[in-house]
């Protein structure tokens, strides 16, 4: 099957196969620091998420763990009938308060990094289109930046292209 659609492609069958453009090492690598920013953020709001839940177990409500005293103010929290927090849960809770505190450090150390590079050579390739994207009223750098390294780094081919990797269309090969 392989070779019946190679020979149809050195043939010059218009379609018969399409030759994909694998991306260089460098390419990749600048993606890095973008995919770890959202895989963090991710992890971050899991953690939260959690918290908020183990705490409505106990029916505490209105505690925001993502406030700076949050880790502080644990020891006063009270159940609705006037009890404190188990050891074990209390425990849990400073735990998961030291996790998302290391997180926070990492993604405070990724943005930093991606800021340095821009100051470093701001008229460079990718820097340039960030720091452009980055001056439109709404989009930030963290924006502009996946924007730059996702998406404009791609040759798409018209804006039909665009519209299916964005999802507004369907591919050529899709019914429907």
């Amino acid at each position: 099957m392989l070779k019946r659609s190679f020979l149809g492609w050195l043939r010059g069958e218009r379609d018969h196969c399409k030759m994909v453009a694998i991306p260089t090492i460098k390419d990749e690598d600048a993606k890095r620091p973008n995919r770890e920013h959202e895989s963090l953020v991710g992890e971050r709001s899991r953690i939260v998420n959690r918290m908020k839940a183990a705490l409505i177990r106990l029916g505490i409500r209105g505690f925001n763990p993502k406030l700076k005293k949050a880790a502080g103010r644990l020891e006063d929290l009270r159940t609705p009938e006037g009890e404190p927090i188990q050891p074990n849960m209390l425990a849990e809770l400073r735990r998961d308060m030291e996790r998302r505190q290391l997180i926070n450090d990492q993604i405070r150390q990724i943005e930093d990094a991606r800021l340095e590079r821009i100051e470093q050579a701001p008229g460079d390739g990718p820097n340039a289109m960030v720091l452009l994207l980055a001056r439109v009223i709404g989009v930030g750098i963290e924006t502009a930046a996946m924007l730059v390294q996702e998406v404009l780094a791609r040759n798409m081919r018209d804006r039909r292209a665009v519209a299916r990797y964005a999802g507004l269309t369907g591919s050529p090969d899709e019914s429907g």
